[in-house]
């Protein structure tokens, strides 16, 4: 006797809930996404999303292989390795860089600068059938035959044998799956950017912006990384167009949005309490106040550094505060599980939150593929990827909490102590590379 096979619910078309879309429809198990989105193009912005190994390899393994393909040839090249350094540029510890090229195509070393518009593009490609647009999740509830109910607000209703809480921070099924879910503020405020990359700036902007920087100055915190396109979308066409539209997909509708201009990114963070009353809640949402404070808090760093800030184009400036999901204890495995931020939320420090989402997804992908096989037990297959998922999400959550707060600490002590610690693993290279591992 074959076994039932699954039918999945995912609540959220996000980078983590569309990857496991992706991903299950092709293994053959049977998905459905549901969106609070009117249209697949509601959300058109936001900056680039840092693409690590953990990401790479489940995008590589959840993709259809030219759709891998077209996330690599639209992504840019972030630079080998990244450099700690002080406010005035000097180095502090240089990690990873100048080593040998890395092959973009290997997920298991390649590192991507990827726009999030084309990311969300490109993992909708090929689910028409599979995402259901202006679903707003209100609740779920399970029946005694095994299977779970979502409610949607205009007033439709699916039912399946597993849901996933794919939505992301404020998770409406994780809230109601675990109301005791908690989660930490934190004490920071963030301010981030774009310089696009002129013919004139690229004459001043210094060469050690071309990768990825920590700067430790003796108080705030800031990180640049930039995006350079590996290859021009008409070109990627002449290459890959004929691959894309025998899936019956549109090469030029995925690249649309493949042809930002170079730039420069970057993040300013700070302690909120160290930051002048004056700037009000009003006054965050204002780039001229932004830059005042920015001018303000860099007195005494390298001019390019503040030219940087300065310079760059006032509607890309943003602000965010912080938070961390709480630890938490799921107990016995159900038919509602979770992945990425609607379990473990953290900072956009490192950008470590969208590539933990993205190995959420390829591991959830896994198991749900051997059950719906018949290769496991439901109830075990999910227990062991809620318990790797909990475990590691957990710890990446507490490794960027930890970073934050060296980041923002205002002890003079702490930060004069950080910065020695980074000058011996620049000048002992082994301890450096145990320190902060290989690129």
């Amino acid at each position: 006797m074959s076994p039932k096979r699954l039918d999945v619910a995912v609540i959220g078309g996000g980078i983590g809930g569309l990857c496991l879309a992706q991903g299950l429809r092709r293994a053959g198990v049977r998905v459905t996404v549901y969106e609070r989105d009117r249209t697949a193009d509601s959300r058109l912005q936001g900056f680039r999303l840092n693409i690590e190994p953990t990401g790479s390899a489940a995008l590589h393994a959840c993709l259809p292989p030219v759709l891998w393909e077209l996330l690599v040839a639209t992504a840019g090249d972030p630079g080998c390795g990244i450099g700690f350094r002080d406010e005035r540029m000097r180095p502090l510890v240089l990690i990873g860089q100048g080593g040998p090229a890395r092959d973009p195509l290997d997920p298991a070393t390649s590192e991507h600068a990827v726009s999030r518009v084309t990311l969300r593009k490109l993992l909708l490609a090929g689910l028409e059938d599979v995402v259901r647009f202006d679903h707003e999740f209100t609740g779920f509830a399970r029946a005694d035959d095994g299977t779970v109910t979502a409610k949607f607000a205009n007033g439709t209703t699916a039912t399946a044998d597993v849901l996933v809480a794919a939505d992301g921070v404020n998770s409406r099924v994780w809230s109601q799956l675990h109301p005791e879910a908690g989660r930490t503020e934190l004490p920071a405020t963030a301010v981030a950017g774009k310089l696009f990359l002129t013919e004139e700036n690229r004459r001043w902007l210094p060469d050690l912006l071309a990768g990825r920087n920590v700067f430790w100055p003796r108080r705030d915190f800031l990180f640049t990384a930039i995006f350079r396109r590996r290859e021009h979308p008409a070109s990627i066409t002449a290459r890959l167009g004929d691959r894309v539209r025998a899936l019956g997909l549109d090469p030029d509708h995925l690249l649309a949005d493949s042809q930002d201009d170079d730039y420069v990114l970057w993040a300013f963070i700070a302690h909120r309490d160290s930051l002048p009353a004056s700037f009000t809640s009003k006054a965050q949402d204002d780039p001229a106040a932004l830059r005042e404070l920015l001018a303000e808090r860099t007195a005494g760093w390298h001019p390019d550094l503040r030219r940087l800030l300065s310079a760059s184009t006032p509607d890309t400036l943003y602000r965010t505060g912080f938070s961390a999901a709480e630890p938490l204890d799921l107990g016995e495995p159900g038919n509602v599980t979770g992945l990425g931020d609607a379990v473990h939320h953290m900072p956009p420090v490192g950008g470590l939150g969208g590539n933990t989402a993205l190995r959420d997804a390829h591991r959830l992908c896994a198991a749900l593929t051997a059950a719906d096989r018949g290769e496991e037990p439901l109830p075990r297959a999910l227990g062991a990827y809620e318990a790797d998922m909990l475990r590691h999400g957990f710890e990446t959550v507490r490794e960027v909490v930890r970073n934050t707060e060296a980041a923002i600490t205002t002890s003079a002590l702490k930060r004069s102590t950080t910065r020695r610690f980074f000058r011996v693993c620049g000048a002992i290279p082994p301890l450096g590379r145990a320190v902060f591992g290989k690129r």
